[in-house]
């Protein structure tokens, strides 16, 4: 056996093509232009990156966007003010601070200084309360990204057994939540998992639907998996490979050769969960312009 492989480049491009055409009715019908701005803070070079393809995004639909480089000094002050002003300004519909942080800024108190109605990311605490009570809100791109490649691919989750690896505020209990919701892509039941969990391969091997998002690198073995289980891998690790051009390849929280001998369907890294999260980016970005201009 060897599993589907879920093409999540190609599943991203259709949803892109349908923002397209649903945002042109509604610039069309409102003369309002989604606008989103991105804040990044630093040189790293993962964020420049991912800031780059989030900017290019929203360019290539027509859309208005910018990045606004503060140097990895910036003080608290400067970005809150930063903020403030992306808030009162009518042209951004989206605001995204690009997360990680220099170590001496307060990540939660800037994260909820943006409005929740403009805080795309959906980690304002407002938005994550409206996500757990099932309220409308933006959703965390990766773990609406992960619920939308199961309702693409078809991969029922109602009443079946979702074990997350990872219980981080960016993906591992928003996607808990997320599954759990009444409706298409819910009514899961979910099993969160984390580090201090116990007999952790026993409890992957019951999922119906396994969701690896820990940062470790090929942390998910054959062994650990249910036959015919669907498998999401949200890692993206850098491990070295003197073979490569770059002197390193991107390889997955599972490890996928021996996953995919197992799997019914699995994610691959890259080109699985990564570009669903950019087009869940670009649906947030729609959905906070339709709510501000309505």
């Amino acid at each position: 056996m060897s599993a589907r492989i879920i093409d999540g480049v190609a599943i991203a491009a259709r949803i892109r093509e349908q923002l397209a055409e649903e945002a042109q009715a509604f610039i069309k019908r409102t003369r309002v232009r989604p606008g989103l701005v991105v804040i990044l803070v630093g040189d790293n070079p993962a964020s420049q990156v991912y800031v780059r393809s989030k900017r290019k995004a929203c360019l290539d639909l027509g859309w208005y966007s910018d990045v606004i480089h503060l140097p990895a000094d910036a003080t608290q002050e400067r970005l809150e003010e930063t903020i403030d002003k992306l808030n009162a300004d009518p042209m951004v519909h989206g605001i995204l601070l690009q997360l990680p942080l220099p170590d001496h800024l307060n990540e939660q108190g800037l994260l909820q200084r943006i409005r929740p109605e403009k805080d795309v990311d959906g980690f304002h605490p407002i938005n994550v309360g409206k996500l757990v009570l099932g309220l409308p809100a933006p959703v965390p791109c990766t773990p609406l990204g992960i619920q939308r490649l199961l309702i693409e691919e078809h991969i029922e989750t109602a009443g079946k057994f979702v074990v997350v690896l990872g219980r981080s505020n960016i993906v591992g209990k928003p996607v808990a939540s997320l599954l759990m919701r009444k409706g298409s892509g819910g009514d899961a039941t979910v099993c969160v998992c984390h580090s201090r969990s116990e007999n952790l391969s026993s409890i992957t091997r019951q999922a119906d639907i396994l969701i690896a998002a820990v940062g470790r690198p090929r942390f998910v073995k054959a062994g650990w998996i249910k036959p015919g289980a669907t498998v999401i891998d949200v890692g993206i690790n850098r491990v070295n490979d003197p073979d490569s051009p770059r002197g390193y390849r991107l390889v997955g929280d599972v490890d996928f050769e021996g996953a995919k001998a197992v799997a019914g369907a699995i994610t691959p890294v890259p080109g699985g969960v990564g570009p669903m999260t950019i087009a869940m980016l670009l649906h947030n970005t729609l959905w906070c312009a339709k709510n501000l201009s309505a």
